[in-house]
């Protein structure tokens, strides 16, 4: 056998024997003192149980300690009544707790006593009894709760063993504790009798001489042998009281699998409201009634710091729990296998920017950047008639700080970099004061231009440079790359809603040209082709009645955006010629007859076949015949015929994509222009 398990045998027997057999005062002084500690272990791992099985043993130990305690009283008081002495442990009970006055330690005695058997002991008997009971009644429907969860597969066999010998061993325990309780209620009776029993003792023995052979008064048995009652009764009722509050511990803890400190710190101390509230109870009762004010002020000043404390904390909290939410939600979004299919979407406009720029885009901030793309895209709706789609702001750690791109389906079209808190200074070309600032380019045109401070505005706009702030640039880059690329942003989704918004004013027309002479599709090619140029699709009407017209003829895109341009004469007109005399480049016949000379029809389409030769001389003559009008501050503009339009524009767009061509056709009969070169072959 183990020696453990001796002594523990051994001890357990000694508790009984101790009862027969007298034991020097030293002896008991060191079992006293095992029982004192012996007490307070086992209420210390009562409070630090994270659940009742945890001391499954302890209706054992309930009775262990208790039989303890009652053979040290029984040998305690053979050595009372027998000797008028009980050992050094006795004594400084009696004397530090009484402080030398019977009539204040008896008090003391009966207090803890009284708090003891009518508090604790009571309270703890009912809980265990009610929580035997509930726990013995609950088994039938855990158990079938266990079957139900093994027969659906939520739970394994050996899992659905472990649950239900949990189970077992809950109900084993608090069957165990019902009766255990009992321990600690009779324990207590013991006690009191037993003091009873040694004072009337004592005051027999002492009157009568029985102990000492030499009689005493009354008075003088009742000091002498009440300080020693008192002292074993405190030094029985201490560790008695130290196992009853155990008891209660433990039958009152929760199920949950908590510690006690954490758990008690969040329930009791977690609502700033209650401290608030407490705290400003406190100072109340201090400022304004007799209460000490030293003590009931700082407390309350305390609570109302703590509930400070409190709220932020729990503000902190929130926020980091809703990140970690977010970020459990994205965590199961990347987990689910068919999340892939998420992952091939792409944001047709993206606008991403660097850390530094964050204050742009926050309101919290003062940033407008998002009321400005809203703009946009209401500015784009009104100017060209297109559905711009949803333009999106995403901030990346992988940018420099100032820095921000403009990404069109996935892919960067655009870039640029913002010195933040500052402003951009362009000068037109006609301001001769300069001024100091950073060297910059603007990001757009790639004009030159200056970084200025806030300080520096006002003498810049003085001078008449033109003055622009950090949202400004990117709202402007933003909106111009957007025009440039709004013929491939438009979706055959994006046609169908503008076509069933003019059909709710024309059914008629709508219903003759779709789906009879052409599809959403080639709809969708001619208004791109528009766009692409910067011509508004606003005048849906009209281009709608333009390809019902011409459907029948040719159901060639590039022929029908033709046909459409010349009856949007009108706005064309409009957007490229504002003065009385238009100065414009036109084209050689004979190079027009070129042109077409080199038209190759094929089932995909038609194009350009001119020798390279040619269309190098073509690209040198074009380059001359633009710098007439640049030179002289004016918007290159080449006038063709009809026919050769569209191909002319393809052959250049290439090396001038900004360039208008028009034809003919697309001008109004009151515009006047003039030719002021002509593009050819020599």
């Amino acid at each position: 056998m183990k020696l453990r398990e001796v002594a523990i045998g051994a001890f357990i027997i000694g508790t009984v024997v101790f009862i027969i057999i007298p034991i020097p005062p030293i002896l008991l002084d060191a079992l006293l003192m095992i029982s004192i500690g012996l007490s307070t272990i086992v209420l210390l791992n009562a409070i630090y149980a994270k659940e009742p099985l945890d001391m499954s043993f302890f209706p054992t130990v309930l009775l262990i300690t208790t039989m303890l305690r009652l053979s040290l009283s029984i040998s305690s008081t053979r050595l009372i009544l027998g000797r008028g002495e009980a050992g050094e442990v006795i004594n400084a009970f009696s004397n530090f707790v009484g402080g030398g006055n019977l009539i204040v330690g008896l008090v003391i005695f009966v207090l803890i006593m009284l708090v003891n058997f009518l508090v604790i002991t009571k309270g703890s008997e009912r809980v265990a009894e009610v929580a035997a009971r509930f726990t013995l009644d609950a088994m039938p429907g855990k158990q079938m709760a266990i079957d139900a969860d093994l027969n659906a597969g939520l739970i394994d066999e050996n899992e659905a063993r472990d649950r239900r010998k949990k189970i077992g061993d809950e109900a084993n325990f608090f069957g165990s504790m019902d009766g255990a309780a009992k321990f600690v209620k009779n324990d207590a009776i013991a006690g009191i009798l037993t003091t009873i029993i040694n004072i009337v003792g004592g005051i027999a023995i002492g009157a009568t001489g029985a102990g000492t052979g030499t009689p005493i008064s009354i008075g003088e048995a009742f000091n002498l042998y009440g300080f020693l009652t008192i002292g074993d009764g405190l030094v029985s009722a201490i560790p008695a009281l130290l196992t009853a509050v155990a008891t209660g511990m433990l039958v009152t803890k929760s199920t949950a699998e908590d510690e006690i400190t954490p758990a008690l710190i969040k329930q009791l101390f977690s609502s700033p409201l209650v401290m608030m509230i407490t705290g400003a109870v406190m100072i109340v009762l201090g400022s304004l009634t007799a209460l000490p004010t030293i003590f009931f002020v700082p407390f309350g000043l305390a609570l109302i710091y703590l509930s400070y404390s409190l709220r932020k904390k729990n503000e902190v909290e929130a926020i980091r729990d809703e990140i970690a939410a977010e970020d459990e939600v994205g965590a199961e979004e990347i987990r689910r296998p068919e999340n892939v299919v998420s992952l091939l979407s792409v944001d047709p406009i993206l606008l991403l920017f660097g850390y530094g720029l964050i204050p742009l885009v926050d309101p919290v901030q003062g940033g407008d950047l998002l009321d400005r793309v809203v703009m946009i895209r209401r500015q784009i709706a009104l100017e060209l008639g297109a559905i711009v789609p949803i333009i999106r702001l995403r901030d990346d750690i992988k940018l420099s700080p100032n820095q921000y791109k403009i990404m069109i389906k996935g892919t960067e079209v655009a870039s640029g970099d913002i010195l933040f808190d500052h402003y951009m200074a362009m000068n037109p070309g006609y301001v001769e004061e300069e001024i100091d600032g950073i060297e910059t380019v603007e990001p757009y045109m790639g004009l030159p231009a200056l970084w200025i401070s806030e300080s520096q505005r006002e003498r810049a706009e003085a001078f008449g440079y033109t003055v622009v702030d950090p949202p400004a640039i990117i709202a402007t880059h933003l909106t111009e790359i957007v025009r440039e690329h709004l013929s491939e942003l438009l979706s055959r989704q994006d046609v169908q809603t503008l076509i069933q918004n003019a059909k709710e004013s024309n059914p008629v027309l709508v219903d003759e040209l779709i789906p009879k002479l052409l599809t959403i599709g080639d709809v969708q090619k001619v208004l791109a082709n528009l766009l692409q140029e910067g011509i508004s699709i606003r005048d849906l009407i009209s281009i709608l009645e333009t390809l019902a017209d011409y459907a029948h003829v040719t159901r060639d895109t590039d022929m029908l955006t033709e046909y459409v341009r010349q009856s949007l004469r009108r706005s064309i007109s409009h957007k490229f010629f504002d003065s009385d005399v238009n100065k414009v480049i036109t084209l050689d016949p004979e190079l027009e007859q070129q042109i077409m000379g080199a038209v190759q029809q094929t089932e995909q389409g038609s194009y350009i076949a001119l020798d390279p030769r040619a269309t190098q001389n073509i690209f040198e003559s074009l380059n001359i015949e633009l710098k007439k009008l640049t030179s002289i501050g004016l918007q290159p503009i080449i006038l063709t015929s009809p026919i050769v339009r569209t191909y002319f524009k393809k052959l250049v767009e290439q090396v001038a994509p900004d360039l208008v061509v028009l034809s003919y056709n697309e001008i109004n009969p009151n515009i006047e222009v003039q030719s002021v070169g002509m593009v050819s072959l020599a």
